[in-house]
């Protein structure tokens, strides 16, 4: 690899591969601008598009040699109405309007709901908000036929819209029909990281682990304010969390996202489990090569946060300018983490760690590198938990993950500031010390002058057993000289 494709920042962005971004060549000039990790969105596109685009992104993996991770999105168990005379219908406040079971086209007055049986456990006075919130209606009555409403807020209706039940936990699976086809298919591909999508519960994770069978990792979408209440026992059973602001700015009021978000980001990093802000953070880019002051500022206060990445949605899938969209979210996170208030934040907000001695070696490594002129932090990992570790405690120094692992490598480039290496199965903790020099070098971390960290585990290739660390000259000639401190 190029040492040009070092990355100059430690937060990590997310791209969407859609319409606008399928081709070898975009998918390479994306990386190559700064993507880290590829969403692959199972809401749009069939099994065969998904296919050719994790082909893809093999491809340039293979052509840069560097790991890369895919995120690949389930659907979810999203509620929509059913289809309407002339496409759509025009609902005004005071009205009645009725969901119902009939496989009729719907009208001013009445539309077909396909999860009827789910829909129909909504109680009196709950509120229903359609097409993004833009309309919004109260339970009236509800039987086995039909559910009545009273429109408060009026507006268009039209084919398929999505619906929103914000105050009350429907009894849904996190894994529709749909979903569970998709599970299967993107498991045997071979995939980093699964979204589950309106995650109301820990149960829902529970149930996805069970049919993944450790597969891939588990990514939870927050977009429920039953997640957000539940979010402790959430975090406790997933592998990773996005923060989807979409349909939890619709559920919830405006104004309580950012606390959420803000909480949830520190929770996150404080369990040293990644998490993603995504939605709507350069939405303006879809159609304009410059993004707006605010969406700007949106990406900074993210990067500020701590957060391990930031994603574009529709920006990279279906925009205009996807390039442009990735050079600018990696300008702004460059020139974030070069500011003095970047790290004044990350290390007021970091909380101590109380664990085991892999908790210990990590928190050291990171202390003795604020206090000499380490260049790099070097962690061999067999099961990624090193890694992640070091990642938590969010070093001043670059951080180099080795690991003979390719599904590790590329699933721990979801987590802040890890540049991930494969490396070669060793037995003695000596060569690792002379691999992470090389590979310090070779990277653009060090030069032969510079010394290192190196942490390990001995016995190697025996998961949770990190144990040693060592400062060493980034020149191996020296290492097998004997010269270390």
């Amino acid at each position: 690899m190029a040492k040009g494709l070092r990355r100059n920042r430690n937060v990590k962005i997310v791209a969407t591969l859609g319409p606008s971004s399928s081709t070898e060549d975009m998918v390479s000039r994306l990386f190559e601008e700064g993507v880290d990790v590829f969403r692959l969105n199972l809401s749009h596109g069939l099994q065969d598009e998904i296919k050719k685009r994790h082909e893809i992104i093999r491809k340039v993996e293979n052509k840069f040699r560097r790991p890369i991770c895919i995120l690949a999105d389930l659907q979810g168990p999203k509620l929509r109405c059913g289809d309407f005379k002339g496409k759509q219908a025009e609902l005004v406040a005071g009205q009645t309007f009725v969901f119902d079971k009939e496989k009729t086209l719907g009208n001013y007055k009445r539309v077909y709901l396909p999860e009827f049986e789910v829909f129909k456990s909504l109680k009196k006075d709950s509120k229903v908000l359609v097409n993004d919130g833009k309309i919004k209606l109260v339970v009236k009555e509800v039987n086995e036929n039909f559910v009545s409403t009273e429109v408060l807020v009026g507006g268009i209706i039209s084919d398929k819209k999505g619906i929103n039940v914000p105050d009350q936990i429907l009894p849904l699976s996190a894994l529709s029909k749909k979903d569970l086809s998709d599970l299967e298919f993107v498991c045997s591909l071979g995939i980093e990281w699964l979204g589950l999508s309106f995650v109301q519960r820990a149960k829902d994770i529970k149930e996805a682990k069970k049919i993944v069978r450790g597969r891939a990792a588990i990514l939870s979408k927050i977009e429920k304010p039953s997640a957000v209440d539940a979010f402790n026992e959430i975090l406790e059973e997933t592998d990773a969390v996005m923060i989807a602001r979409g349909d939890l700015g619709v559920e919830l009021p405006i104004e309580t996202l950012p606390p959420i978000q803000k909480r949830l980001v520190r929770q996150c990093r404080d369990s040293g489990k990644p998490v993603i802000v995504a939605t709507q953070m350069m939405e303006s880019m879809i159609n304009s090569p410059v993004p707006t002051r605010a969406e700007v500022s949106d990406v900074a206060q993210a990067i500020y946060e701590g957060a391990d990445a930031v994603m574009l949605s529709a920006e990279s899938a279906v925009g205009n300018y996807p390039i442009e969209a990735v050079r600018t979210m990696n300008s702004i996170a460059t020139e974030v983490e070069k500011e003095k208030t970047y790290r004044q934040l990350i290390e007021s907000s970091r909380t101590p760690l109380k664990g085991d001695v892999s908790d210990a070696i990590t928190v050291a490594a990171r202390e003795v590198a604020e206090t000499t002129n380490v260049k790099v932090i070097c962690c061999f990992t067999e099961t990624g938990t090193t890694a992640s570790l070091t990642s938590r405690e969010r070093p001043k120094v670059p951080i180099i993950a080795l690991t003979p692992k390719i599904t590790i490598a590329r699933r721990l480039t979801l987590n802040w500031g890890l540049h991930c290496i494969v490396t070669e199965e060793l037995e003695r903790f000596k060569m690792a010390v002379v691999n992470a020099a090389k590979a310090a070098r070779m990277y653009g971390f060090a030069n032969n002058d510079d010394k290192i960290i190196v942490i390990a585990g001995v016995p190697f290739n025996v998961s949770g057993t990190t144990n040693i660390l060592r400062v060493a000259p980034a020149d191996e000639k020296k290492i097998f000289e004997g010269e270390s401190t």
